[in-house]
């Protein structure tokens, strides 16, 4: 029987898309157009603010972000200083624009953080907060809170400290214009020096055994004609040197709110021993066995993305990246205050436009470094912000899993029938037992075996009938594809 039937015209296809990505809004109940009441709070913040009294504006601070981004939360700025380096990273002045107890706290409360809808961004503040007044444009006067770090000439931090200030961006740089530039040698001292630095923050990471996935990320891009695509590529370098700068701000906040005995942290606990013995079993299952000699973050770091096997172990590495959550306190230090994946204590400090916790944390952290009491209204509420960043992350992920389900299926429906060379990244025997002497499983609900395939062209990542082997390639059938149902279905060929 042929699998091939007639395929939607593209009018149909993008109609099609267009009401199950609105249907996902209202599905999920997503936060919708802001509330005008909270959109008059943010207008009169921005028409009665006024700068920080320090000034800044002397540093050539830039910023590094994907191309299309508006709301540009951190400004970078580091040069050398004896032997070691001075890191100046500024942070956009959310606090400043919001009123505690007014309309626009209480919406930013209900939202928890931006979601990135692929039809169209959903944002945590209003526009003119968001990208304009409180984003660090270029050759903008903003106001920021700027991290200064002395770092040794290892880039261990040797002093921090946090003031509010008046800066001016001298650019807006994206990751794949820095990364051609520090490539072809023709970068300025502060790219440079990101990258030296960032080498020697992601070295310090291994040392206190971090771990990250680097995995390829599946972004949904829209296209010119208003369809979409799933754009799938590794992360550049420039991007970790970035994140390491970041990390380490998230540390000192972490550090500088445990010394204080007030604030909120990011934590995470460690794996346990099953998932850790799970793992080792699947990464000698599959070419490269991790023996334990080194920690799983350094393991993890020297995996190779592009060999089908190692990203199937990076896929199956997502088990030892559990159980992370906000713990709140006053008062006393809470006893595990790690987050395990980074080695060491970190709260999210860094991207206040997107994220509500970060608005108090920075506040908080800017009282504690100055010596000044932390302000009542973001103590008060501390023990409300990890039920409303838990709801809010949960939400999040869901729309995004959804979200790219359904552009999968979009990109697939005129394929119905059609053969796909394809990787297994989660077979149904992946190795000869899961770590308590059972097999590996079925498919859903005992229908028979079935696993989690990746196909290159177009980059999609969907569930495939069959008896599969993680890492192995293999060449498979597309059976079905239902855009309103955001479901995708394969078959593996003999």
């Amino acid at each position: 029987m042929s699998h091939h039937r007639l395929a939607p015209n593209v009018r149909e296809q993008k109609n099609a898309l267009a009401e199950a990505l609105s249907a996902l809004r209202s599905e999920l109940e997503l936060p919708g157009p802001y509330p005008a009441e909270a959109v008059r709070d943010a207008e009169a913040a921005v028409a009665a603010h006024q700068l920080p009294a320090a000034d800044m504006t002397d540093v050539e601070f830039l910023t590094i972000d994907p191309a299309s981004s508006t709301d540009l939360d951190q400004a970078l700025f580091i040069e050398q200083a004896g032997t070691g380096y001075r890191v100046l990273y500024a942070i956009a002045d959310v606090p400043s624009f919001v009123r505690p107890g007014g309309d626009l706290d209480a919406e930013t409360r209900r939202r928890g953080q931006t979601f990135y809808a692929p039809d169209g961004r959903i944002p945590l503040h209003p526009e003119v907060i968001s990208e304009q007044a409180g984003s660090l444009l270029a050759e903008q006067l903003c106001a920021a809170f700027v991290w200064e770090f002395g770092l040794d000439g290892d880039a261990q931090v040797s002093s921090v400290s946090v003031q509010r200030a008046t800066i001016r961006s001298r650019a807006k740089l994206n990751y794949k214009g820095v990364q051609a530039d520090i490539d072809a040698g023709t970068a300025g001292p502060v790219l440079q020096l990101l990258k030296e630095v960032g080498l020697k923050r992601v070295e310090l990471e291994r040392q206190r055994g971090g771990a990250s996935l680097n995995m390829p990320e599946q972004e949904i891009v829209q296209t010119p004609d208003g369809g979409y695509r799933i754009a799938a590529a590794p992360q550049l370098p420039v991007e970790d040197w970035n994140a390491q700068i970041s990390l380490m701000t998230g540390m000192a906040a972490a550090n500088l709110m445990l010394a204080g005995k007030v604030g909120i942290l990011r934590t995470m606990p460690a794996p346990d021993e099953r998932s850790l013995r799970h793992f080792r079993i699947q990464t000698q299952a599959l070419g490269k066995p991790w023996d334990g000699k080194i920690s799983y973050g350094e393991y993890l770091r020297s995996l190779d993305p592009t060999d089908p096997r190692q990203l199937a172990i990076l896929h199956s590495a997502g088990m030892l990246f559990r159980g992370a959550s906000y713990t709140a306190f006053d008062g006393s230090v809470p006893d595990d205050a790690i987050q395990s994946a980074i080695g060491a204590a970190y709260a999210h400090t860094t991207a206040p436009l997107r994220r509500l916790i970060d608005r108090f944390v920075l506040v908080i952290c800017e009282a504690l470094s100055n010596g000044r009491p932390v302000p009542a209204w973001a103590r008060e509420a501390l023990p409300t912000l990890p039920d409303i960043m838990a709801g809010s992350d949960q939400l999040a992920a869901r729309m995004e899993r959804m979200a790219l389900d359904t552009v999968e299926a979009a990109l697939l429906v005129n394929h119905i029938g059609q053969e796909f060379d394809a990787i297994v990244i989660s077979g149904s025997k992946p190795q000869k037992e899961n770590g308590n002497g059972s097999k590996n499983g079925n498919g859903k609900n005992g229908s028979g075996p079935s696993g989690i395939i990746q196909i290159a062209e177009p980059a999609v990542t969907a569930r495939c009938a069959g008896d599969l082997e993680s890492g192995t390639k293999v060449r498979v059938r597309l059976l079905s594809s239902d855009i309103a149902a955001r479901e995708v279905h394969f078959e593996l060929l003999a």
